[in-house]
């Protein structure tokens, strides 16, 4: 594909050189012929200046016509009309200048439309006669001669000039076709990836349906009955709080589980903004750990993307769940900010951190961190995949006593809504 697209503009480039190899013949072959005339020294250099304006009247204007990037309708008409005054001084100068009509006649039928490029080609051809005709001691009309190759020129021309343009429209169609078919293997591929996409994540949707989804369903219905068994026995206000806190996390997975299941938004996201989803999650490590998280809001909350949305939402619920496993922190901040095209999430502890390379097996994340790669887990390696996917950057700092910093940037079309600036309260 990649190939068939570079074909146009290659296929134009070669013609546009040939067509330039051919015009500097013309030209030198021409001035070479005024040059070497027996007209007076005054009129050949009259001539060969002539010459040398048309080339760079080519140059300067003619060839950006050519190639497309030079615009189109007055500009083609300015340079023609340029062309064709330059080549009756020529001719007027020096008769011999009348071969330069060898480039000036298909530049002419490159330039304007088919009919009125013939009648300007037919004209340009009659100006040999004329000029004989009329210059000092002409002793009369041309010769048959030169009356008869004055009239072949013309038929040539016009024949030249229909088969130029015939090549120029065959080869702007090649190139019109070509760029089609670009476009429709880009659109068939993409299409293919979509659908690519939509069957695995049909059979993601059964496997999670058939599994995880069934499974959270009888983990609530179980939490409840235990529930209904202690709701009047005394001394348990305990254990009811961590059975009502599991029955919200299985509530709460089997929600983002089913909201996957339909392809929709993750369940926090779906009725309200991400920073409130973030805050939830938040409160939710507090209310698993008793640890308090101090969440605040920086800049003024605007409408984000789905798709950054859902990464700051992922990156909170890891970099939280790595607390909550690893870090033992006495305290937890987390920061969301919103920027001029940017949003950020800190989420920052002062729990054990961890060096590079000293991380254990129940510290799979912390290597995840250091070196990118998943060693049993996708963790922060999946997470910081997702925020490559959006154009973001992920980093994570720490070391051994002094915690852990996970920073996430995203770039986001925020546009400015009054709220949530300057909020900071502890979860």
């Amino acid at each position: 594909m990649a190939v068939e697209a570079e074909r146009g503009p290659r296929a134009r480039v070669r013609w546009l050189g040939l067509w330039d190899g051919y015009f500097v013949v013309c030209h030198l072959v021409t001035t070479a012929l005024v040059f070497t005339s027996g007209a007076p020294q005054g009129r050949r250099v009259l001539a060969i200046g002539g010459l040398t304006v048309a080339a760079v009247w080519y140059a300067a204007l003619g060839r950006p016509l050519l190639t497309g990037r030079g615009g189109g309708g007055r500009r083609n008409v300015v340079f023609c009309a340029g062309l064709v005054g330059v080549f009756a001084l020529v001719v007027c100068a020096d008769l011999m200048g009348s071969f330069a009509l060898f480039g000036v006649v298909p530049m002419l039928m490159m330039s304007l439309p088919a009919r009125p490029a013939v009648v300007v080609a037919v004209l340009v051809n009659l100006l040999p006669p004329v000029a004989w005709w009329l210059r000092p001691g002409a002793g009369g009309p041309p010769p048959p001669a030169a009356v008869l190759a004055s009239l072949l020129g013309v038929a040539l021309s016009a024949l030249l000039g229909l088969w130029i343009k015939r090549v120029v429209r065959q080869n702007r169609e090649h190139a019109e076709l070509i760029e089609e078919l670009r476009r429709n293997r880009a659109q068939v591929a993409r299409l293919s990836h979509q659908a690519g996409i939509a069957a695995e994540r049909e059979r993601l949707a059964r496997e999670i349906h058939d599994t995880l989804a069934q499974s959270l369903t009888s983990i609530i219905g179980l939490v409840q009955a235990v529930e209904t068994d202690v709701a009047d026995a005394p001394g348990l206000d305990g254990p009811r709080r961590h059975l009502a806190l599991a029955g919200r996390v299985a509530r709460d997975s089997l929600a983002e589980a089913r909201a996957f299941v339909a392809g929709r938004a993750p369940a926090p996201l779906e009725q309200s903004s991400p920073a409130r989803a973030v805050r939830r999650q938040a409160e939710g490590l507090t209310a698993q750990t008793g640890v308090p998280v101090r969440f605040a809001v920086e800049g003024a909350e605007g409408p984000l993307p789905m798709q950054v949305g859902v990464v700051l939402l992922r990156a909170a619920q890891e970099s939280l769940a790595n607390v909550r496993k690893h870090a033992a922190a006495g305290r937890v901040e987390v920061t969301l900010r919103y920027g001029a095209g940017r949003v950020g999430l800190v989420v920052r502890d002062d729990g054990a951190g961890f060096a590079p390379g000293e991380a254990g097996d129940d510290a799979v994340d912390a290597v995840d961190a250091v070196d990118g790669r998943s060693a049993g887990g996708f963790g922060l390696a999946g997470l910081r995949a997702r925020v490559a996917e959006c154009g973001g950057v992920m980093t994570v700092v720490s070391r051994p006593g002094e915690g852990t910093v996970v920073e996430v940037h995203l770039p986001a079309p925020v546009r400015g809504v009054a709220a949530g600036a300057g909020a900071d309260d502890d979860a």
